[in-house]
């Protein structure tokens, strides 16, 4: 095989670069955000440095910002806004209500609409509102059942991506990969435009989901419920004969190894006082303290107090009680004001009345009470296990604030959830009728949301992810730099040549399966933007038209099924179902095939290209 001759030098700098910014894509450690912002100042700076002149036309650095304005991004942005008012509203409550009352008549048939419900509504919404409303009636649904979620779980999460792969609306890849195609010549994509292979595929990769996906997951438990190390508030009595006697509230909790966490200081019978270190605990005084039944236990040997509940002294004929205390866990997901905070910094045991008894982050072991949880930045899928009364738990649930599992399927409604979701509805059917571009009807539908208070500016900001919008941005620029300094032509040359003798449909289908790879390693609206021209550039070469390559950018880049890291909703069910990493290969992998496989069969048979 002859290689193609290599770009000049700003295009070897930028095909560097991409390689560059696909391994910081990949890397845990360093913040998608970091990594993308990364990319830009180096792709902005390089071409300001050393300008780049082709034709007698100058590319410009600041050119690269334009995707802060890209029509894309503005579309992706206002669909964000949009779906979490109807996770703020509850506008698709009464879907799961209904979904929930199924379970108990029939669970097999129950799965597959869950499943289609799932695909249908991500169709048109972005996917982590809908595994945001059916994560807490699926959870509830196995523990009133007593069968495990990690049966169900994971099919439901797969569900939604690829229900999401049929419209333009459907993720944001989708809008990237369409807006991308268009700025290059290509005539625009209607918003129903590819659903027909994508429903065929899609209708065969629900079969899979629903007969055969949930046999090859193994039993997982969730992964908090070995942890269950309840909160139990309590008093110590402080004697005569007592190591605490006569020492400081400082001095008695460095005894105990800095565990003692006291609520009050009780003495002489009634005299609350603040607990605070240089307090001398005497003889008499009493302790209000809340830890676990060891902890308690514990403190009760090293300092020589006695424990008390109320009145009444603890002991095996009187064991502590929590009778209205619940234990829920709470699924940090984008947009929650947990993701990226600290409790420490959110005062959450104040705020939200809530005591955290463990944390669970994906590929982490879980963190318990004894340990420093309040430092730790939390991100989506991380779980929470907490605490508190029930009537705040059900409170807090039915608020829609936050992500709340627990035993019940009841779901947050207000009285705006209609309006929210005619906006919606409007938003969709405005765009399909093509009587205005989804980045205008979008933007419009979110101002009406404001206006009609289904949506705070508050709740408006939550919904946006930095992280969304730099990687947005980085991967526009890089994709504009390689289109323009000859990077993706060369990249094509090279791919072609790699399969000389090859037909079209093995080309094709081999581009799907890179793009599928790619985009389970890094982000995938990179792969997607990155990929579009070069898809563009083989089609160019062949001789043949460009639909169908850019169509196959679009379908890989939106199988992100074979790893937990691949997609955010992957990460969500992740750590709700308690799966393990190789549980995604178990089921991701047949799924990738048979998507890829139909796919691959359908799009040169639609496009008749042999």
């Amino acid at each position: 095989m002859e290689l193609p001759p290599l770009p000049d030098t700003h295009g070897l700098a930028v095909l560097l670069l991409v390689v560059v910014a696909l391994a910081l894509f990949t890397r845990e450690r360093i913040p998608l955000e970091t990594s993308s912002l990364a990319v830009l100042a180096l792709l902005t700076a390089g071409f300001e440095l050393f300008p780049y002149v082709t034709d007698g036309v100058q590319l410009h650095a600041i050119d690269f910002f334009s995707g802060f304005g890209h029509e894309a991004l503005v579309a992706v942005c206002a669909l964000m806004i949009a779906g979490q008012a109807l996770v703020r509203t509850g506008a698709l409550e009464p879907v799961g209500r209904q979904l929930a009352r199924l379970w108990s008549i029939s669970p097999m048939l129950s799965l597959l609409l869950t499943l289609l419900v799932g695909a249908l509504l991500s169709a048109f919404v972005n996917n982590v509102p809908i595994v945001v409303l059916l994560l807490p009636i699926l959870v509830s649904v196995s523990l009133r059942n007593n069968q495990p979620a990690s049966s169900i779980l994971m099919p439901m999460g797969f569900a939604t991506l690829v229900g999401g792969m049929s419209t333009t609306i459907g993720t944001s890849t989708n809008l990237l990969v369409v807006s991308v195609a268009s700025d290059m010549g290509l005539p625009r994509f209607s918003m129903f435009h590819f659903f027909l292979p994508a429903a065929i595929a899609g209708g065969l990769a629900i079969l899979f989901l629903w007969l055969v996906a949930p046999r090859m997951l193994p039993r997982r438990e969730a992964l908090m419920e070995d942890t269950s190390p309840r909160v139990f508030t309590a008093q110590l009595q402080v004697e005569e004969e007592s190591a605490a006697a006569g020492k400081t509230l400082a001095e008695v909790n460095e005894a105990v190894g800095r565990t003692l966490k006291v609520t009050q200081i009780r003495r002489n019978g009634g005299v609350a006082l603040t607990p605070l270190p240089d307090v001398l605990i005497k003889p008499g005084d009493r302790l209000s303290v809340r830890d676990t039944p060891d902890n308690l236990k514990e403190i009760e040997s090293v300092l020589g107090v006695k424990l008390y509940t109320g009145e009444t002294r603890v002991d095996d004929e009187h064991p502590l009680r929590d009778e209205e205390q619940q234990l829920a866990e709470i699924v940090v997901t984008q947009g929650s004001p947990l993701e990226g905070a600290t409790l420490s910094r959110l005062h959450f045991t104040d705020h939200y009345q809530l005591v955290t008894l463990a944390l669970h982050q994906a590929g982490a072991t879980t963190r318990t009470l004894r340990e420093e949880v309040g430092s730790v930045r939390m991100n989506v899928g991380d779980v929470l296990l907490v605490q508190g009364s029930r009537e705040r738990i059900a409170e807090l649930k039915r608020s829609g604030e936050l992500l709340v599992l627990d035993a019940t399927s009841d779901l947050p409604t207000t009285k705006r959830a209609p309006l929210a979701l005619l906006i919606m509805a409007a938003i969709v059917t405005v765009a399909a009728f093509g009587l205005l571009p989804i980045a205008i009807s979008a933007t419009c539908g979110v101002l009406l949301l404001i206006i009609t208070r289904c949506l705070s500016w508050r709740d408006a900001a939550q919904a946006l992810s930095t992280q969304v919008i730099l990687i947005v941005v980085a991967s526009l620029a890089l994709g504009m730099a390689l289109s323009r300094t000859g990077g993706a032509e060369y990249l094509a040359q090279l791919f072609v040549g790699l399969t000389t003798g090859s037909s079209p449909t093995v080309m094709l289908s081999g581009l799907m399966l890179v793009m599928a790879v790619l985009t389970n390693i890094v982000s995938n609206n990179a792969a997607a933007v990155i990929g579009t021209p070069i898809a563009v550039s083989i089609a160019q070469q062949l001789g043949l038209p460009a639909e169908p390559f850019v169509l196959a950018v679009l379908f890989g880049a939106n199988m992100s099924y074979a790893t937990p890291m691949a997609y955010k909703t992957n990460l969500l069910v992740m750590n709700a179902g308690g799966y393990k990493f190789n549980d995604f290969v178990r089921v991701g992998i047949p799924l990738t095939l048979i998507v890829w496989l139909a796919l691959s069969w359908l799009l040169p048979l639609m496009y008749e290209i042999g």
